[in-house]
């Protein structure tokens, strides 16, 4: 595709956080032209009356995905709740593509879908179609998708740091600690009891202690990039914050090898990604370092226990979490530079 061909995009669910940051970065991308916009809720309104910062953009009116003619779309960015998205895709025109920011088609088990999120899946047909969007590990797969299920914000901080060093062998892969903090935005922007400042502000909470719904998708590509099956111990935090996660990784090395090792083939693996970035040895990110931007930071330590290291992943889980890394999955899905439209530089302080 030319640099100067349009694609035209619907987006479904526009009126959430991961709507609202899609529309960010696509309002100043150079090749997309935003024609259809759903919100179930406020079909009928202006842009302005649910995302008032884009009061002043030339963009749709928000209406029900029904009224949507799906014929003029090249791209559907899909940001519905999970369990509500499998149908509508099943149902798109064959020549649409799809990058689907809900955990619907991440899973290509459909038994650990129906056993992990209460409900059976429905489109398993589809779901063999699906690619799973970790760009810096799947990029091959995603130029040729016509469907990619971008992965989860927790995942991602996850992955990008494990897998390489999973796949090199250099660590155990038995007993990984992953110890995640997140930003309230992850919640999503429906109005719950546990997202109200008087339940967030002030403090911090472990939740889905043991059975977190992201495990299964972390243990997937762990798995892959092992070769054989991976079991992980996950805990994730709430932050009272609104952007963010930080993910404290604990690993056992393997015989010989040293968390300089670890800094090295990470190192290595990223040299030349645009938006996953290694620190020097011994430093370690922070959620301020990557706010607003597409970027996941990874620092590697050594651990004062003999044998293990630590390696620290941020990212914001808006952005790199999701709606970054859809735009990204679509860059490469119609041959774009990766960069294009979602090479924002972090915001400070």
């Amino acid at each position: 595709m030319g640099n100067l061909q349009k694609i035209k995009i619907a987006i479904l669910g526009a009126s959430g956080y991961t709507g609202a940051e899609l529309l960010r970065f696509l309002v100043r991308h150079p090749n997309a032209d935003i024609v259809a916009l759903t919100a179930e809720k406020n079909a009928g309104q202006n842009i302005s009356a649910v995302l008032p910062h884009l009061a002043f953009e030339n963009l749709p009116t928000l209406v029900k995905i029904d009224a949507v003619d799906f014929t003029k779309i090249d791209l559907v960015f899909c940001c519905l709740p999970h369990g509500t998205t499998q149908e509508v895709i099943a149902a798109l025109p064959k020549n649409v593509k799809i990058v689907d920011l809900s955990a619907d088609f991440r899973l290509a088990n459909v038994d650990t879908y129906a056993s992990t999120y209460g409900q059976a899946h429905k489109a398993a047909a589809l779901q063999k179609e699906a690619v799973y969007g970790l760009t810096e590990m799947y990029r091959e797969q995603v130029k040729k998708a016509r469907l990619v299920a971008n992965p989860g914000c927790y995942p991602t901080s996850a992955q990008l740091p494990l897998m390489p060093l999973l796949k090199a062998k250099l660590i155990s892969k038995d007993d990984i600690i992953i110890d995640s903090k997140s930003g309230v935005t992850g919640a999503g922007r429906e109005a719950k009891q546990g997202s109200l400042y008087a339940e967030v502000g002030e403090g911090i909470h472990a939740y889905g202690l043991a059975n977190h719904r992201h495990t299964p998708e972390i243990e997937q590509g762990l798995s892959d990039a092992a070769g054989s099956a991976v079991t992980v111990n996950f805990t994730p935090h709430l932050m009272p914050m609104n952007r963010g996660i930080l993910s404290s990784i604990y690993v056992k090395l393997a015989a010989g090898k040293t968390a300089q090792d670890l800094h090295a083939e990470l190192e290595k693996t990223y040299k030349n990604e645009a938006f996953v970035k290694v620190l020097p040895f011994g430093t370690v990110p922070a959620t301020r370092h990557t706010r607003g931007s597409n970027l996941c930071m990874i620092g590697v330590a050594a651990d004062r226990i003999s044998g293990r290291a630590i390696i620290i992943a941020a990212e914001d889980n808006l952005v790199k979490g999701a709606s970054g890394q859809a735009v990204q999955n679509m860059n490469v899905m119609f041959g774009l530079p990766e960069t294009a439209g979602i090479d924002a530089v972090a915001m400070f302080p």
